[in-house]
């Protein structure tokens, strides 16, 4: 099984947000967290990478 990780930034009338999400499309599973800072995001990109 490979997780497919994604980032993605999102405009929001509050500002920028991080979008990090991670799939195993074989089952239709996924988890999406969603942050205000982009260093927190690339860190739990580079988590969920490894």
């Amino acid at each position: 099984m490979t997780w497919e990780v994604t980032l993605k930034v999102l405009k929001h009338k509050d500002g920028l947000k991080y979008k990090v999400t991670r799939r195993l499309p074989e089952y239709y599973t996924s988890e999406t967290k969603i942050f205000n800072n982009k260093e927190e995001a690339l860190k739990q990109f580079h988590e969920w990478l490894e």
